[in-house]
């Protein structure tokens, strides 16, 4: 267990914490403390925040966020609830990659506890016949991502209804960009590479560590072909969280999607890559990918409304160029610092 206020984190989060799900979980205090620390009280005027998965890509994000707005922080856990006194937890610890909920299903159950603010997944509204995607769109995923993520709320919401927990579920579109201040990036392990984000695929092509990038699908039902998506920045979805666990409310639910309320295609993006990178990324065009949906973007209304929360890194181009930078000077991930060359 690592316990900071106002300290940097960078740990690697252990395997066995991966089946988890991204959420804000609020819980009570314990009748059963029985272990003595300086953390085992709630203190008057702090905040003290348990992120699980804090050193992965959006977790430890959202990490140096509450560092920064003065909540205590505590990363990764052992005995830790029964040692602890925590008012908040935010639980990043989970896969997330659709490619590999596909081929390994059962790696993408989720955990949950009794009282929280879960962050969910645009992926649980599968391929809705109208955009935008509002909250109130059927939810009927098509991958054991979704679907889990979809089990989950279910879960949530069927123990609300007895209990008096606060609920905020966040449903947030794709995640792009850097810490823009180049303190961290992403960094996934090696094995989940073939199946992360798109932004990763361009840095990896454009590094040369891969020959090119692959764009599975070009015959979805869209104006080029290529499947729409909403592109959220980190620094803004870390917003998002800390504006929803600032707003929850004991015996209260709130539902709201992440995101910027505009598509972009994946060609679109691959040039704007491109341009972020300076670099002719070689594009191969292949079949479609199981699970994937040919378009899904964000209807932001609701989260504006209640939470005051807006996107404000939408410049494609901008996000990419700021995760470019980061992934530059650390070709080794997070491993021993190797700069690339201009």
């Amino acid at each position: 267990m690592l316990s900071f206020t106002r300290t940097r984190t960078q740990q690697r989060s252990n395997r066995s914490m991966s089946l988890g799900a991204l959420c804000i979980l609020m819980l009570k205090q314990s009748p059963n403390f029985n272990v003595p620390s300086q953390f085992s009280r709630h203190e008057p005027g702090v905040t003290h925040v348990l992120v699980t998965g804090g050193a992965g890509y959006i977790g430890s994000h959202a990490a140096l966020r509450l560092l920064k707005d003065s909540y205590r922080v505590t990363i990764v856990v052992h005995k830790i609830f029964s040692e602890n006194a925590f008012d908040a937890v935010m639980h990043f610890a989970a896969v997330a990659y659709v490619g590999e909920s596909t081929l390994d299903p059962l790696n993408y159950g989720s955990s949950w506890s009794k009282t929280l603010i879960y962050s969910s997944t645009c992926a649980t509204y599968g391929e809705p016949e109208k955009m935008p995607i509002t909250e109130e769109t059927p939810q009927l995923p098509i991958n054991p991502y979704g679907k889990a993520k979809k089990m989950a709320e279910d879960m949530i919401l069927d123990f609300h209804k007895n209990s008096d927990m606060a609920v905020m579920i966040l449903r947030y579109f794709n995640v792009i960009g850097s810490d823009p201040e180049g303190r961290l990036g992403e960094a996934p392990r090696p094995e989940l590479r073939e199946h992360g984000r798109i932004s990763g695929a361009c840095f990896d092509a454009a590094r040369g560590i891969i020959p090119g990038l692959k764009v599975r699908g070009t015959d979805y039902n869209t104006s080029d072909g290529t499947c729409i998506r909403d592109y959220i920045d980190v620094t803004d979805l870390v917003d998002a969280h800390v504006k929803a666990l600032e707003k929850a409310k004991p015996k209260h639910v709130g539902i709201y999607n992440v995101g910027t309320g505009r598509g972009r295609s994946v060609k679109e993006f691959v040039e704007a890559c491109k341009k972020a990178t300076g670099v002719p990324i070689k594009v191969d065009f292949l079949p479609r990918r199981p699970g994937d949906y040919a378009e899904v973007y964000s209807e932001p209304t609701k989260i504006k409304n209640e939470l005051n929360w807006t996107a404000k890194h939408t410049d494609l181009q901008e996000s990419l160029q700021v995760a470019w930078r980061w992934q530059k000077a650390h070709l080794n991930g997070y491993g021993t610092p190797l700069v690339m060359s201009a």
